[in-house]
Protein backbone atom coordinates (compact mmCIF):
# COMPACT_ATOMS: atom_id res chain seq x y z
CA UNK A 1 0.00 0.00 0.00
CA UNK A 2 2.73 2.21 0.85
CA UNK A 3 4.29 1.56 -2.33
CA UNK A 4 1.01 2.04 -4.42
CA UNK A 5 1.12 5.65 -2.56
CA UNK A 6 4.71 6.48 -3.15
CA UNK A 7 4.02 6.17 -6.93
CA UNK A 8 0.60 7.96 -6.78
CA UNK A 9 2.72 11.05 -5.10
CA UNK A 10 5.86 10.52 -8.02
CA UNK A 11 3.57 10.58 -10.42
CA UNK A 12 1.66 13.77 -9.14
CA UNK A 13 4.67 15.40 -8.77
CA UNK A 14 5.71 14.66 -12.21
CA UNK A 15 2.67 16.14 -13.62
CA UNK A 16 3.20 19.54 -11.48
CA UNK A 17 6.55 19.82 -12.84
CA UNK A 18 5.74 19.40 -16.44
CA UNK A 19 2.64 21.65 -15.76
CA UNK A 20 4.97 23.89 -14.48
CA UNK A 21 7.86 23.38 -17.24
CA UNK A 22 5.46 23.72 -19.90
CA UNK A 23 3.36 27.09 -18.77
CA UNK A 24 6.53 28.92 -17.07
CA UNK A 25 7.45 30.08 -13.79
CA UNK A 26 8.36 33.26 -12.25
CA UNK A 27 11.68 34.77 -13.33
CA UNK A 28 13.17 37.83 -11.56
CA UNK A 29 15.66 40.04 -12.34
CA UNK A 30 17.71 43.80 -12.48
CA UNK A 31 17.59 45.99 -15.30
CA UNK A 32 20.53 48.00 -15.12
CA UNK A 33 22.46 50.84 -16.84
CA UNK A 34 25.47 49.32 -19.26
CA UNK A 35 27.60 52.31 -18.46
CA UNK A 36 26.84 53.07 -15.13
CA UNK A 37 25.82 50.32 -13.46
CA UNK A 38 22.39 52.25 -11.92
CA UNK A 39 19.16 50.23 -12.02
CA UNK A 40 16.59 51.36 -14.19
CA UNK A 41 12.87 51.88 -13.76
CA UNK A 42 10.20 51.28 -15.54
CA UNK A 43 11.65 49.45 -18.24
CA UNK A 44 9.13 47.49 -20.32
CA UNK A 45 9.53 44.06 -20.11
CA UNK A 46 7.69 41.69 -22.08
CA UNK A 47 7.59 37.85 -22.93
CA UNK A 48 7.13 37.77 -26.68
CA UNK A 49 6.15 34.18 -26.70
CA UNK A 50 3.66 34.38 -24.07
CA UNK A 51 2.70 37.76 -24.83
CA UNK A 52 2.24 39.60 -21.73
CA UNK A 53 4.33 42.07 -19.93
CA UNK A 54 5.57 44.23 -16.82
CA UNK A 55 7.94 47.10 -15.71
CA UNK A 56 11.12 47.50 -13.64
CA UNK A 57 10.30 49.09 -10.26
CA UNK A 58 12.71 51.96 -8.51
CA UNK A 59 14.85 49.13 -7.84
CA UNK A 60 15.38 47.71 -11.39
CA UNK A 61 13.90 44.39 -10.56
CA UNK A 62 11.11 42.65 -11.83
CA UNK A 63 9.22 39.16 -12.07
CA UNK A 64 7.57 37.93 -15.39
CA UNK A 65 6.14 34.35 -16.11
CA UNK A 66 8.72 32.99 -18.60
CA UNK A 67 9.78 29.01 -20.04
CA UNK A 68 13.60 28.35 -20.87
CA UNK A 69 14.09 29.18 -24.24
CA UNK A 70 10.94 32.14 -24.38
CA UNK A 71 12.41 35.23 -25.58
CA UNK A 72 12.17 38.30 -23.10
CA UNK A 73 11.93 41.88 -25.01
CA UNK A 74 13.45 45.16 -23.08
CA UNK A 75 12.39 48.53 -24.49
CA UNK A 76 13.35 51.94 -22.85
CA UNK A 77 13.48 55.77 -23.91
CA UNK A 78 16.85 56.43 -24.46
CA UNK A 79 17.90 53.24 -24.39
CA UNK A 80 18.85 49.93 -27.21
CA UNK A 81 16.10 47.55 -26.95
CA UNK A 82 17.14 44.19 -26.57
CA UNK A 83 15.91 40.88 -26.62
CA UNK A 84 17.29 37.98 -24.19
CA UNK A 85 16.49 34.33 -24.55
CA UNK A 86 15.48 32.62 -21.25
CA UNK A 87 17.78 30.07 -20.04
CA UNK A 88 17.95 27.71 -16.79
CA UNK A 89 20.44 29.55 -15.16
CA UNK A 90 18.65 32.23 -14.87
CA UNK A 91 16.04 30.45 -12.79
CA UNK A 92 18.56 29.24 -10.75
CA UNK A 93 20.49 32.79 -10.18
CA UNK A 94 18.99 35.45 -8.30
CA UNK A 95 19.45 38.76 -9.78
CA UNK A 96 20.36 38.33 -13.00
CA UNK A 97 21.78 41.43 -14.11
CA UNK A 98 20.45 42.47 -17.49
CA UNK A 99 22.36 45.68 -19.34
CA UNK A 100 20.57 48.04 -21.59
CA UNK A 101 23.19 50.21 -23.38
CA UNK A 102 22.37 54.27 -23.88
CA UNK A 103 21.65 55.51 -27.80
CA UNK A 104 24.38 57.87 -29.04
CA UNK A 105 21.80 60.56 -31.05
CA UNK A 106 23.51 62.62 -33.97
CA UNK A 107 21.43 65.78 -33.77
CA UNK A 108 20.81 67.14 -37.37
CA UNK A 109 20.35 70.78 -38.15
CA UNK A 110 16.44 71.62 -38.63
CA UNK A 111 15.23 74.46 -40.42
CA UNK A 112 11.50 76.02 -39.75
CA UNK A 113 10.06 77.40 -42.48
CA UNK A 114 7.24 79.58 -41.57
CA UNK A 115 3.75 80.52 -43.29
CA UNK A 116 3.93 83.26 -45.34
CA UNK A 117 0.47 84.63 -44.36
CA UNK A 118 -1.31 87.67 -46.37
CA UNK A 119 -2.90 88.94 -43.60
CA UNK A 120 -6.20 87.77 -46.11
CA UNK A 121 -7.82 84.98 -44.44
CA UNK A 122 -9.34 83.89 -47.60
CA UNK A 123 -6.14 83.07 -49.28
CA UNK A 124 -4.21 82.20 -45.79
CA UNK A 125 -6.62 79.26 -45.70
CA UNK A 126 -5.99 77.88 -48.98
CA UNK A 127 -2.77 77.99 -48.61
CA UNK A 128 -2.65 75.59 -45.15
CA UNK A 129 -1.47 72.24 -45.79
CA UNK A 130 -5.05 70.18 -45.52
CA UNK A 131 -5.46 66.17 -45.05
CA UNK A 132 -7.07 64.86 -47.88
CA UNK A 133 -8.17 61.39 -45.98
CA UNK A 134 -11.44 61.34 -45.83
CA UNK A 135 -13.53 58.90 -43.20
CA UNK A 136 -16.76 56.54 -44.74
CA UNK A 137 -19.13 54.64 -42.57
CA UNK A 138 -20.49 51.36 -43.48
CA UNK A 139 -23.65 50.38 -42.12
CA UNK A 140 -23.17 47.18 -39.98
CA UNK A 141 -19.75 47.96 -39.37
CA UNK A 142 -18.22 49.82 -36.02
CA UNK A 143 -15.39 51.47 -37.47
CA UNK A 144 -14.81 53.90 -40.16
CA UNK A 145 -12.67 53.75 -43.18
CA UNK A 146 -9.84 56.00 -44.31
CA UNK A 147 -10.81 56.22 -48.38
CA UNK A 148 -7.77 58.26 -48.84
CA UNK A 149 -7.93 61.53 -51.68
CA UNK A 150 -11.98 62.89 -52.34
CA UNK A 151 -12.63 61.46 -55.74
CA UNK A 152 -16.02 59.94 -57.42
CA UNK A 153 -14.20 56.31 -56.86
CA UNK A 154 -13.04 56.90 -52.34
CA UNK A 155 -16.55 55.18 -51.83
CA UNK A 156 -15.87 52.43 -54.03
CA UNK A 157 -12.08 51.77 -53.16
CA UNK A 158 -13.13 51.22 -49.48
CA UNK A 159 -15.78 48.80 -50.58
CA UNK A 160 -13.75 47.07 -52.99
CA UNK A 161 -10.54 46.50 -50.05
CA UNK A 162 -13.45 45.23 -47.60
CA UNK A 163 -16.06 42.75 -49.48
CA UNK A 164 -12.72 41.70 -51.98
CA UNK A 165 -10.57 38.82 -50.77
CA UNK A 166 -7.55 40.31 -48.68
CA UNK A 167 -5.02 38.53 -50.09
CA UNK A 168 -2.05 40.26 -48.65
CA UNK A 169 -3.60 39.93 -44.81
CA UNK A 170 -4.63 35.92 -45.98
CA UNK A 171 -1.19 35.44 -46.83
CA UNK A 172 0.56 37.01 -43.75
CA UNK A 173 -1.94 35.79 -41.10
CA UNK A 174 -3.51 33.25 -42.76
CA UNK A 175 -0.69 31.00 -42.78
CA UNK A 176 0.33 32.29 -38.96
CA UNK A 177 -2.37 31.58 -36.65
CA UNK A 178 0.01 32.35 -33.81
CA UNK A 179 0.08 35.88 -35.04
CA UNK A 180 -3.27 36.22 -34.99
CA UNK A 181 -3.36 35.07 -31.27
CA UNK A 182 -0.90 37.58 -30.95
CA UNK A 183 -2.86 40.09 -31.82
CA UNK A 184 -5.80 39.80 -29.93
CA UNK A 185 -3.41 39.11 -26.80
CA UNK A 186 -1.44 41.91 -27.57
CA UNK A 187 -5.01 44.34 -27.10
CA UNK A 188 -5.81 42.57 -23.65
CA UNK A 189 -2.24 43.03 -21.89
CA UNK A 190 -2.28 46.54 -19.78
CA UNK A 191 1.01 46.29 -20.11
CA UNK A 192 2.00 46.27 -23.46
CA UNK A 193 -0.89 48.53 -24.60
CA UNK A 194 0.64 51.31 -22.62
CA UNK A 195 4.42 49.95 -24.02
CA UNK A 196 2.50 50.37 -27.38
CA UNK A 197 1.01 53.61 -27.27
CA UNK A 198 4.03 55.34 -26.20
CA UNK A 199 6.17 54.30 -29.23
CA UNK A 200 6.25 55.37 -32.95
CA UNK A 201 8.96 53.16 -34.75
CA UNK A 202 7.18 50.06 -35.28
CA UNK A 203 9.63 48.13 -33.97
CA UNK A 204 7.81 46.32 -30.63
CA UNK A 205 4.94 45.70 -33.19
CA UNK A 206 7.30 43.55 -35.69
CA UNK A 207 8.94 41.79 -33.34
CA UNK A 208 6.09 40.52 -31.63
CA UNK A 209 4.52 39.84 -34.94
CA UNK A 210 7.53 38.63 -37.25
CA UNK A 211 6.61 40.96 -39.51
CA UNK A 212 9.07 43.81 -41.67
CA UNK A 213 7.97 47.21 -40.97
CA UNK A 214 7.22 47.09 -45.10
CA UNK A 215 4.50 44.53 -44.16
CA UNK A 216 2.87 46.87 -41.47
CA UNK A 217 2.66 49.55 -44.00
CA UNK A 218 1.44 47.53 -46.86
CA UNK A 219 -1.40 45.81 -44.44
CA UNK A 220 -2.63 49.51 -43.49
CA UNK A 221 -2.17 50.80 -47.34
CA UNK A 222 -4.62 47.77 -48.07
CA UNK A 223 -7.05 48.70 -45.86
CA UNK A 224 -6.86 51.99 -47.15
CA UNK A 225 -5.83 53.69 -43.72
CA UNK A 226 -3.89 57.36 -45.05
CA UNK A 227 -0.46 58.47 -45.57
CA UNK A 228 -0.60 60.66 -42.62
CA UNK A 229 -1.85 57.77 -40.62
CA UNK A 230 0.28 55.21 -40.90
CA UNK A 231 3.42 58.03 -40.24
CA UNK A 232 1.86 59.33 -37.68
CA UNK A 233 -0.05 57.06 -35.52
CA UNK A 234 1.51 55.38 -32.24
CA UNK A 235 1.95 51.54 -32.57
CA UNK A 236 -1.19 50.81 -30.34
CA UNK A 237 -3.45 52.72 -33.14
CA UNK A 238 -1.43 50.58 -35.52
CA UNK A 239 -1.84 47.27 -33.16
CA UNK A 240 -5.81 48.63 -33.43
CA UNK A 241 -5.74 48.84 -36.65
CA UNK A 242 -4.84 46.06 -38.26
CA UNK A 243 -6.69 44.13 -35.83
CA UNK A 244 -10.08 45.52 -36.51
CA UNK A 245 -9.23 45.33 -40.48
CA UNK A 246 -8.77 42.06 -40.45
CA UNK A 247 -11.43 40.90 -38.10
CA UNK A 248 -13.83 42.80 -40.02
CA UNK A 249 -12.59 40.98 -43.45
CA UNK A 250 -13.23 37.85 -41.54
CA UNK A 251 -17.09 38.27 -40.87
CA UNK A 252 -17.80 39.96 -44.14
CA UNK A 253 -15.65 37.09 -45.94
CA UNK A 254 -17.78 34.49 -43.83
CA UNK A 255 -21.04 35.76 -44.95
CA UNK A 256 -20.05 35.58 -48.70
Amino acid sequence: MKYFLSLILIFISLIGFAQETEDGQRLSAVVINAQSDEPLESVHVVNLNQVFGTITNEKGEFSITAAVNDTLYFSFLGFKSQKIRVTNDMFKFENTEIALTELAYALEEVIVRPYQLTGYLEIDVKNLPINNAYQYSISGLGVSYEGGNKNPSAVTKVLGAILNPADLLRNLFGKKPAQMRKLRQMREDDDIRNLLASKFDRETLTEFLQLEKVDIQDILNNCNYSKSFITTANDLQILDAISSCYEEYKVLNRKK
